[in-house]
């Protein structure tokens, strides 16, 4: 039987002692230490009775607390080990004793338990009981006591095999005796695991042949034994690229799966996608074009540009028009909206634009979208349906001609039938003009232009009208006729403004249950009270028509009547006999003969004179508009017209145009929105960002400044010429 060599470097406790000549013999360094040979322990230990109890307390191993010590006569067996601790500075930790008093008693009580009942006593200082025989567990490092758990049949194995080499070494030691082991020996051996003569290792508590210390003797699982902290800190932080520099196969099948997994993402949220939307996945299946119908006409190339102001579908009898007056006025513009589904986006139409916007001006409950505005059946449809949209829970249309036709003064006609019932309060439909110096629906245009028509220098001008009794809520006149030279202004010496002149404003009179259209002419400043002198007013029909209780507020002056209309004029009429009616303005804006005439059908309703609006209080002369007029189609709905009955309104509601036709008279003829006395075009130019964003509501939040004047800014005003 061969023996590992693994000790023969162990270092000599004795040479810890200068001239120590003392030879060393392997020993048991549990023996107490006495003057005998070790042949002599040899011999005497293999003549015992083993069997004897008695014997065996007598021959029980101590430790001596002088086997350190310099004049020991017998030393600590070793063989040549030249591992790590032989070349530590002090070889105090190779001499100190490896088991203290405590360790001594300890194994005392090991030995008599074991000769007491070896399983019972185990069990009874806390180890674990198996069968006689039964081989003990693994145990690479086996503590000999940890207080709680001693581990003996590993321990006893682990030592009794250090046994036989200590015996083996003994041999080499003395070569004239005899090195057999006898079986009384492993008797011994195994009922004493403590009585070898084997060196233990400094690492303490076990033998250091238990250590592999040869480099053939390295394992796959040493690392784990002997942790380096700032290795396996190092190894943490780098992890994964050094487990796929040295081919891992945990970490290059993670990597490997991650692939696929990224892989199969993409093909499901990206690649599938793609080929489903490019149609590539439908095979066999022709492509069919489908194409919606949107009119029924034909044109030619670029057929579809007007050439002429006056609509090709307009009849031939509708080319003239006579006035209250008996003239004959010729038609200078007309749209007959029978081309099928035109479409009125910004930039869409020669003449009309559909805004996307919200009528903040007169707080309304609807959007005005250009989807709500079309052309069908020969007619210009405005549809107001009960759609969610920009917060609003509402949706319209609405039609202007601003900065693209204006007229000033003339006859304007529209054919229109209103939406839902006459009798049923609520919507607003509204065909109006407004000077085009103000944009609808854009508030900063009209802030201090609208609804000025005032070419005076005195309290009309400045804010409030100089008055502190609430009469006027207004800035004042931005372009007024006295603004200093040097200042923003389109053309300085003339006033200018925004006037409102409404050919229609639909409501309803709750007490007859029908409907009315309110025909007004809305201006500032204002006169006393807003009432102008009725005295130049005429009314034709009082069976029909009176003058609207509502005079005007803060905002604007109001000289406004109320005529009723037939129900079947209505989208909902009566007996399902609805038909289209005129409604309409004739006015000439000359200061001494001008006038306003209101009509529906061809039966005016009521007229104001020019000398209706002459100076009164703290304000000179108002006139009738002089400013390029825009042309504005719209249907609306808000609280601040009229009460709403919610119930009766079905929606959609639609407005239906049939025809819009201006009249003028043939010595004055003027269908441009920026006339030479009364331009317009470069100061829009010059101010785009106002007249572009629905959202400023202020000139000064449009990023422009009010024009001082020579009445309030202490300058001069070459340009003005005072009337008085």
């Amino acid at each position: 039987m061969s023996y590992r060599h693994l000790t023969g470097n162990s270092p000599n406790p004795a040479n810890g002692a200068e001239g120590s000549d003392i030879e060393s013999i392997n020993r048991n360094p549990f023996l107490q230490e006495d003057n005998t040979s070790f042949d002599q322990i040899s011999d005497n230990s293999s003549s015992e009775d083993i069997d004897s109890s008695a014997n065996m307390s007598q021959s029980q191993h101590r430790v001596s607390s002088s086997a350190a010590g310099a004049g020991a006569n017998v030393s600590k067996p070793f063989l040549d080990y030249k591992g790590y601790y032989a070349n530590q500075e002090s070889s105090a930790s190779v001499n100190k004793p490896l088991i203290n008093s405590t360790s001594s008693s300890n194994l005392s009580n090991f030995q008599t338990n074991n000769n007491n009942g070896g399983g019972t006593a185990a069990a009874a200082a806390g180890g674990e009981v198996g069968e006689v025989g039964e081989p003990g567990s693994f145990d690479r490092y086996p503590a000999i006591n940890n207080g709680k758990t001693s581990r003996y049949p590993s321990m006893a194995h682990s030592i009794s095999s250090q046994s036989k080499l200590a015996n083996y070494g003994r041999s080499s030691v003395n070569p004239n005796k005899d090195t057999s082991l006898t079986s009384d020996d492993s008797v011994e051996s195994s009922a004493n695991p403590f009585q070898v003569d084997a060196d233990f290792s400094p690492f303490g508590g076990y033998p250091a042949s238990s250590f592999p210390l040869l480099l053939e003797e390295k394992e796959a699982d040493d690392y784990l034994h002997n942790p380096d902290p700032v290795a396996d800190a190092e190894y943490e932080k780098n992890r994964f690229m050094s487990d796929l520099k040295n081919g891992d196969k945990r970490t290059i099948s993670g990597l490997i799966g991650l692939v696929f997994l990224l892989g199969g993402l993409a093909c499901v949220f990206i690649v599938l996608p793609v080929l489903t939307y490019s149609g590539i996945t439908e095979h066999n299946k022709p492509t069919v074009n489908v194409y919606e119908l949107l009119t029924l006409y034909e044109y030619p190339t670029l057929g579809a540009i007007r050439t002429s102001l006056i609509d090709p579908d307009t009849p031939s009898e509708a080319l003239t028009k006579n006035t209250r007056t008996g003239e004959t006025w010729k038609l200078v513009f007309s749209d007959e909206f029978n081309a099928e589904g035109r479409t009125f986006y910004d930039g869409d139409d020669q003449f009309w634009t559909a805004p996307n916007i919200h009528y903040q001006a007169t707080v309304d409950l609807e959007w005005y979208d250009p989807d709500a505005a079309t052309t069908v059946e020969g007619t210009l449809q405005l549809k107001m349906d009960a759609f969610k949209n920009h917060n609003l829970f509402y949706r319209s249309g609405m039609l202007q001609s601003w900065n693209k036709f204006c007229f000033t003064q003339g006859k304007l006609e529209v054919s229109a039938k209103l939406p839902n019932y006459g009798r049923v309060a609520g919507l607003w439909p509204g065909i109006w003009t407004m000077g085009n110096l103000g944009r609808p629906g854009y508030l900063s245009t009209t802030d201090g232009v609208w609804p000025y028509a005032y070419s005076s220098c005195d309290a009309g001008i400045t804010a409030n009208q100089s008055s502190s009794e609430g009469i006027s809520y207004q800035k004042g006149q931005r372009l007024n006729a006295c603004t200093c030279d040097g200042e923003d202004h389109p053309n300085p010496g003339v006033g200018r403004g925004a006037p409102e002149i409404d050919a229609l404003e639909g409501a309803t009179d709750t007490t007859l249950e029908v409907g009315v259209a309110s025909q007004s002419l809305q201006i500032a400043p204002y006169d006393v009270w807003y009432m102008p002198d009725y005295d130049f007013i005429e009314i034709y029909n009082h069976s029909v028509t009176t003058m609207n209780t509502y005079a005007g507020g803060p905002f604007q002056q109001a000289v406004s009547a109320v005529s009723t209309l037939n129900d079947s004029w209505y989208q909902l009429g009566a007996n399902d006999t609805n038909s289209y009616q005129t409604y309409g303005i004739e006015y000439l804006n000359d200061d001494d003969t001008g006038y306003c005439t209101w009509l529906v059908g061809n039966n005016p309703t009521w007229t104001i004179y020019s000398q209706a609006l002459h100076p009164n209080g703290n304000v000179g002369w108002r006139h009738i508009s002089k400013e390029p007029m825009s042309i504005i189609l719209n249907l609306g709905v808000s609280n601040s017209w009229a009460y709403i009955d919610w119930p009766s309104i079905v929606f959609p509601a639609i407005m239906q145009i049939d025809y819009v036709r201006v009249y003028q008279p043939s010595d004055a003829i003027s269908v441009t929105c920026d006339p030479s006395d009364y331009p317009t075009y470069d100061y829009i130019q010059s101010h785009l960002n106002a007249y572009t964003n629905p959202n400023l509501t202020s000139w000064n939040g449009a990023g422009y400044e009010f024009p001082k004047d020579s009445l309030t800014g202490n300058c001069k005003s070459s340009n003005f010429k005072s009337s008085s």
